[in-house]
């Protein structure tokens, strides 16, 4: 290397944080000989800087794909835009604008399928376990709703169309849901027509081939071939779960794409052949021709592929997770969409367009035979996009969507502009001059604020984009981890060997050891051992005091947040000072947890002399294996008996308390709340066995009362023993009904959580484990925040118990549970209780750690570990990770 150190960045970067939800990075660049800088192809930076063409078929050598991966990674901004529609390459073809924006689903469309009848129209599903089928409407622009399909018991993950056959002309819809089960339908019905079953959990994928043939995928790691209402087979050779299949137009050939990172071609039930190159979970299949098929995946990459099992092209552009591809008709140019807010046009091999949208995931697309594009987002919201003039939306209709679109914080790390430092930028005089072509960026300052404009070639002007928040150099402080060909790290350095030589990266995670780091970063690059020192010494310099876990000095329990029950309140209360709220003890101590990440000690192989030791290796794991139950212990006696003496004022003659029965509640509940030597009497117990058992429109009181007697030794082994144990369980299963009142929902899920502090209770709840958790996640499957964290806590306590038992079976069906309701969960004590489960199910269990990875879990937590507030989320996250 021809430089030496003198040119390092004098202060080292801050610790990492970033927004909640941010999966992917923003592309923080420091220099080992020069100060910070941005790298771009061209060498220098510049406001108006273009992209280079994306990498074609055949530049095996990398340049190309060095330099367009260079562009995409180069920097960090928040923009907040004001339009959704950016042109990212040449003029290739017309721009998509907005055709219409289609209400309907209340929770996140997940799939999508061009439909045969009507012509023109479409099939969307959802979260909210219906399916709904769209016709244009006259006007040629937006789309009625035919019908709403009703069918599966909870979410509707994929959908694809079975073409017409003698007996059904028209063809039919078939639908896979996360009650294991495919639906069904005709286009004329709302019920389901029949329903296939065979699969034993999620069904993620489907797909429809000649005579009727429908192949599915799901996480239990299989896929399989249907004929009509029988499985014809069952294809097996996938090591985890399967989110995408496809049929080949050859008769016999099928394809699957799974998270253990491969694709598989299959025929006539056999594994023909193994697809490997994607570094992260496929999640997408698109069929070219007989020949070739693009894969898309958790990488950030598109693949195309020749059967034969060469990987002819590789497509970068996206900068989070790819959930879906999907082909225009009669070419090769495609469309995807994906985690970072985006659908993103593929023209001739190159991103042509990127059209932003006001949600977070955009789950799936399908193009018309119009070549209209479909897509369905986490909003709920189906949108289409059009080139044709005539479908266009009104101008009313664009202005909306662009303001709803400025409202939404683009996430720093999916944005396009690169490193930007306000002093070097132009004023708003470089404004005046015209830009090379349409879509292009400039930015600028102007009083101080850095504003994004975007070049229009139709309208001859710099239209502004939105203002550039954050823009003073990417940093530690302002941002999440970064993407670096499709991995995740802490950092990604840009390391210039000589003057004019080429630049490499360095990536580096906070966990890894600067000396191995230093060591392999040499070798891949063959250069020469002799900088291995300064090299492993600039990681340390500009990571000086990276820890993995930022611990709590003040020893509170990890627990205490704002999930804490108290009676009339959603939002919880505070801790009390000194105890813990879960155990009645003094405060939960981090150190007391047995699991820690062990240091890594010994001489270095490389230089001789003692390892450099990470302070993230020294980090103590506090948060699980779990050992004891969760409970939920706040309550206002005082308030609770108003309530329950107010509402048995309008109970019916035959159900009303007397004033005696309300007596002997009031001393149950001294008894079972405050540390009295009283033992809760048989009488009392009647009383409140009665008292549960009111109508439901007024029983909630008397659930909270036997919420917290529960906990009571005594009152444990009367209902949770072996006499009364099965009308116990009757009882709380009815208040779980789906359909029931929320409060009473929330109040049993709290019970059936206090159950567990005692031994009959345990029993108990581990004996009816599987009728329990599957109508708690129906409950579950809703918004209802509160219901979330106990539901979570719940699963929690059932993992306590499964880490104690050697219970395959309890395991699968808790990790399947935890992928399934992290999906639906936003807030964020739910989430870290669930993470604290799925630590515990793990931890000292090679086999349900392979479970875990065989259902895609990792892929499913790892936006939590960039979370910046609650810490404890972040670094719960991190241990599970570091786990699978």
């Amino acid at each position: 290397m021809s430089r030496t150190a003198t040119g390092l960045p004098a202060t080292p970067p801050t610790p990492p944080q970033s927004n909640y939800n941010s999966h992917a990075a923003s592309r923080r660049q420091r220099s080992l000989f020069h100060p910070p800088r941005i790298a771009l192809p061209a060498g220098t930076y510049s406001s108006s800087s273009s992209p280079p063409p994306a990498p074609r078929a055949g530049s095996s050598s990398g340049a190309e794909r060095g330099a367009f991966r260079q562009w995409r990674r180069a920097g960090s901004c928040c923009v907040r835009a004001s339009a959704g529609l950016t042109a990212m390459a040449g003029d290739v073809g017309g721009a998509y604008r907005l055709r219409c924006s289609l209400p309907g689903h209340q929770q996140d469309v997940r799939g999508l399928a061009r439909g045969i009848f009507p012509d023109g129209g479409f099939v969307s599903v959802s979260r909210d376990r219906t399916a709904r089928l769209w016709a244009p409407d006259g006007l040629n622009r937006g789309f009625t709703e035919m019908h709403c399909m009703r069918g599966h018991s909870n979410f509707v993950s994929c959908v694809c169309i079975i073409p017409p056959s003698d007996l059904y002309p028209r063809g039919l819809i078939a639908t896979g849901g996360n009650d294991h089960n495919i639906c069904i339908f005709t286009v004329d019905s709302t019920a389901p027509l029949y329903v296939l079953k065979g699969h034993k959990n999620a069904v993620c994928s489907l797909s429809s081939g000649k005579f009727g043939t429908l192949l599915s995928g799901s996480w239990d790691t299989t896929a399989k071939v249907w004929l009509h209402d029988r499985c014809m087979m069952t294809l097996q050779g996938h090591t985890a779960a399967i989110w995408a299949v496809k049929i080949l137009p050859e008769q016999g050939l099928m394809l699957t794409g799974s998270a253990d990172k491969t694709i598989k071609l299959w025929k006539a039930g056999r594994c023909e052949r193994t697809f490997t190159g994607h570094e992260d979970c496929v999640r997408g299949l698109a069929i070219l021709s007989e020949m070739e098929f693009l894969s898309c995946a958790n990488d950030a990459s598109v693949r195309r592929w020749h059967i034969s099992g060469k990987c002819l092209q590789v497509y970068y552009g996206h900068t989070n997770y790819i959930y879906s591809i999907s082909v225009f008709p009669h070419c090769k140019d495609f469309v995807t969409t994906g985690e970072d807010r985006s659908l993103r046009i593929w023209k001739q091999g190159e991103c042509a367009q990127t059209i932003r949208l006001p949600a977070q995931s955009v789950w799936c697309c399908c193009v018309l035979d119009n070549g209209d594009i479909v897509v369905g987002a986490s909003d709920g919201f189906v949108r289409v996009f059009t080139e044709s003039s005539e479908r266009t939306a009104s101008a009313e209709e664009i202005q909306a969507f662009e303001n709803e679109l400025s409202q939404a914080s683009i996430d720093p790390k999916t944005g396009d502009l690169g490193d930007i430092n306000a002093e070097d930028l132009p004023g708003k005089e470089h404004l005046k001059e015209p830009g090379t072509r349409d879509g292009q960026t400039r930015l600028i300052k102007d009083n101080g604020k850095v504003e994004a404009y975007q070049w229009s070639v139709s309208e001859g002007r710099w239209i502004k984009i939105g203002d550039v928040v954050g823009s003073s150099g990417a940093t530690q402080q302002t941002s999440g981890k970064v993407l670096f060909e499709g991995k995740e790290y802490d950092y990604v350095f840009t390391i210039d060997v000589n003057e004019n030589g080429p630049s490499y990266k360095l990536p580096y995670n906070i966990t890894d050891d600067p000396w191995l780091t230093a060591y392999n970063f040499l070798q891949k690059n063959d250069l020469n051992p002799m900088f291995l020192d300064q090299v492993a010494k600039f990681i340390m310099d500009n990571t000086k005091g990276q820890t993995l876990l930022n611990t709590n000095t003040q020893f509170s329990d990890p627990f205490t947040g704002a999930g804490r029950y108290v009676p009339g309140s959603s939002s919880g209360s505070s801790t009390v000072p000194g105890a813990d709220p879960f155990t009645g003890a003094g405060r939960y101590v981090p150190g007391s947890a047995s699991n820690a990440v062990a240091p890594m000690g010994g001489v270095d192989p490389y230089t001789g002399t003692g390892a450099y030791q990470s302070a993230a290796a020294k980090a103590e794991n506090i948060y699980f294996p779990k050992k004891d139950a969760v409970t939920f212990d706040q309550a206002n006696p005082t308030q609770i008996l108003g309530k329950l003496k107010e509402l048995n004022g309008t109970a019916t003659e035959e159900q009303k308390l007397t004033e005696d029965d309300l007596i002997m509640l009031e001393k149950l509940l001294s008894a079972t709340c405050n540390s009295s030597a009283e033992t809760p009497t048989p009488q009392q117990l009647q009383t409140l066995w009665r008292a549960v058992n009111w109508p439901e429109d007024i029983v909630f009181p008397a659930l909270d009362i036997l919420r917290l007697s529960v906990r009571h030794p005594t009152v444990n082994a009367n209902f949770c023993g072996e006499k009364d144990h099965v009308q116990f369980i009757r009882l709380l299963l009815k208040f779980l009904n789906p359909g029931g009142k929320q409060a009473n929902q929330l109040l049993t899920l709290r019970a059936l959580c206090n159950c567990f502090v005692n031994q009959a209770g345990q029993k108990l709840l581990m004996e009816q484990r599987d009728e329990i958790m599957t109508q708690a996640i129906e409950v579950a499957s809703g918004n209802n925040k509160n219901i979330h964290i106990a539901f979570a806590t719940l699963t929690l306590n059932y993992a306590v118990c499964l880490h104690k038992v050697n219970n395959t079976e309890g395991k699968v069906q808790c990790l399947s549970v935890i992928n399934t309701v992290m999906e639906v969960v936003q807030d964020l004590e739910a989430v870290f209780r669930l993470l604290v489960a799925l630590g515990t199910l793990i931890s000292d269990d090679t086999n349900a750690v392979q479970l875990a990875k065989s259902l895609g879990v990792d892929s499913q937590i790892k936006k939590y570990a960039s979370v910046s507030e609650p810490a404890k989320v972040k670094e719960c996250c991190r241990f599970v990770l570091n786990l699978l």
